[in-house]
């Protein structure tokens, strides 16, 4: 069976595609199709870049109302399997230290060591890391209150879609819980 492929249209005209691995996240890999299904991530800017480390698109606030969850961490859920390390080219789910993932995916540039745990990888950038190094040197302005370095870039880089092929696989809908909303949530 292929693995299911995503590719991200920047508005741009850049594309970054990626290979996800569901057997190494299912419940991630089942969220993220399921998300882009929705268009969640589509006309989304990438809104912040932890510099050396990964570029962040998250879709911030969970403004639609179908994507207020968190996925269960997947070592929660599948004991054999934990959570990978951030590698470059490879592509995890945020998450929290109290072992939840939200609904935003990080494109690591550098090992993340102090992550480990944290953030399960779920897919490989097959195409597209070109772009990925240039949006590690965009314009950038530190964002205030996060508690670590942070920059967000100074003209939005617009994430046009996200879709998925399946190959015809069908994927069920993730496992969820309710979404709690941190205190410094953008």
């Amino acid at each position: 069976m292929k693995d299911p492929v995503a590719t991200i249209k920047m508005a741009n005209g850049a594309k970054i595609v990626i290979e996800l691995l569901p057997a190494a996240a299912p419940n991630t890999v089942a969220s993220f199709i399921h998300l882009a299904r929705l268009g969640v991530f589509d006309g989304h800017a990438i809104e912040r870049i932890v510099p050396g480390k990964w570029v962040d698109a998250s879709y911030s606030a969970f403004h639609r109302e179908e994507a207020k969850y968190l996925i269960p961490r997947e070592s929660e859920l599948h004991p054999e399997i934990e959570p990978l390390d951030s590698h470059p080219g490879c592509v995890c789910m945020g998450g929290y230290k109290a072992g939840l993932a939200g609904g935003e995916f990080f494109f690591p540039l550098k090992d993340c060591p102090e992550h480990k745990g944290v953030y399960p990888v779920f897919g490989k950038v097959v195409s597209g890391m070109e772009e990925i190094r240039r949006l590690e040197n965009v314009d950038t302005e530190p964002v205030e209150g996060l508690g670590m370095e942070v920059n967000r870039p100074r003209e939005p880089q617009i994430i046009e879609s996200v879709s998925v092929e399946t190959f015809g696989e069908e994927y069920p809908l993730p496992v969820t819980v309710d979404a709690p909303r941190p205190a410094n949530w953008l």
